[in-house]
């Protein structure tokens, strides 16, 4: 076991992240801080570092107890790092689900139910005083 490992590998071999280019791509859009510094994907880290990761909504924070490049299973985890997430972070979880919508803005997406009974009031043929209309004329009487 090493002493050292670059920020990108170790959240790659701590399935962090899925792929070692998604954890490198974080680290660049800043979403990967060790002990409250943004890093490269190349910076080194050592054990007893935290490791904070931004996945909206929230924000995971993880002590270093071993620095680990080569992938491990899932049983093997909790030797290689410590959840220190603080337990507001999962109660804004818990919140963004129990909401449904995330991050949608006012007025994008589908329409709601409501929504979606304004529109069929707005476009209702009665508004329009069509159901005087009569279809049954004669093309002959033009």
């Amino acid at each position: 076991m090493s002493k050292e490992a670059r920020i990108d590998k170790w959240l790659w071999a701590a399935r962090i992240f899925k792929t070692r280019s998604i954890a490198a791509d974080a680290c660049k859009n800043k979403r990967v801080s060790v002990d409250g510094v943004f890093v490269k994907p190349s910076h080194m880290v050592k054990v007893g570092n935290v490791v904070s990761v931004k996945k909206s909504p929230i924000t995971y924070s993880f002590k270093i107890i071993d620095c680990i490049e080569q992938r491990v299973g899932a049983k093997m985890l909790p030797g290689i790092y410590e959840n220190v997430t603080d337990a507001k972070q999962y109660e804004l979880l818990e919140m963004s689900r129990i909401s449904g919508f995330v991050d949608r803005a006012r007025g994008t997406g589908r329409p709601t139910k409501k929504e979606r009974r304004m529109l069929d009031d707005f476009i209702d043929p009665v508004m329009f005083g069509f159901e005087d209309f009569d279809d049954d004329t004669d093309d002959e009487d033009l």
